[in-house]
């Protein structure tokens, strides 16, 4: 299975992906990784393992009245030349209009650093805190045109604890990013995962009946 990674930043989790593929796990490979920012750390981890790295710049398309609509039409071509079966979203900092979200319906994933529904958008760790949580979490989704609304594949719970940061909370939480998103890539590559509305079923999932509570 080819998948490409659209990335804005470091690309931690963009790593997770090509330790677990290096690894045997993860049955894939990085067929591109493309950014909209030059300086993008995540360009750099993919040419040291031999990926194709590309960057798009978004400046060619400004003041255009559909200006995300034909950037996402040159990431799309991108995409396709490189014969892309998955989209995986890692820290990519641009909301993808329709125009991927059609070609790639029910194949592209995101990760984001909340149990969604709660919380979408930004500066999510200090939300959760503000708000007195005391689990918090990350998730891998499908992506929709709602920002952050689409049908969820997988979670993980952190707890939130006293005295906490948003900064140490965030830390917390990415060590389970790059648990799941391989995880629910390797799911959608050994073609587990049905999408009935908002709900996604795992075939041949095994129950788990045990939680944790927080304060314990």
């Amino acid at each position: 299975m080819r998948v490409g990674v659209l990335v804005s930043g470091r690309g931690s989790n963009l790593q997770a992906i090509i330790d677990a593929i290096e690894a045997g796990t993860l049955s894939a490979e990085i067929a591109v990784v493309l950014s909209n920012k030059q300086d993008a750390g995540g360009l750099e981890r993919a040419r040291k393992h031999g990926a194709p790295a590309v960057w798009l710049d978004a400046k060619p398309f400004a003041g255009r009245p559909d200006s995300r609509e034909a950037y996402d039409r040159a990431v799309l071509e991108v995409l396709q030349k490189h014969e892309v079966d998955l989209v995986l979203l890692a820290g990519y900092m641009k909301i993808v209009t329709a125009v991927l979200i059609t070609a790639y319906e029910n194949r592209m994933m995101n990760i984001h650093p909340s149990l969604l529904p709660s919380f979408p958008g930004l500066d999510v760790q200090k939300k959760a805190i503000d708000h007195g949580c005391k689990i918090a979490g990350c998730t891998v989704h499908f992506v929709t045109e709602g920002v952050d609304e689409g049908p969820i594949i997988i979670q993980a719970a952190v707890p939130i604890l006293e005295g906490d940061t948003p900064e140490a909370l965030a830390a917390r939480i990415l060590e389970q990013e790059h648990r799941i998103y391989p995880r629910a890539i390797q799911l959608y590559a050994e073609d587990k995962l049905r999408v009935e509305g908002r709900r996604v079923s795992v075939a041949d999932a095994e129950p788990v009946a045990t939680g944790f509570y927080n304060p314990g």
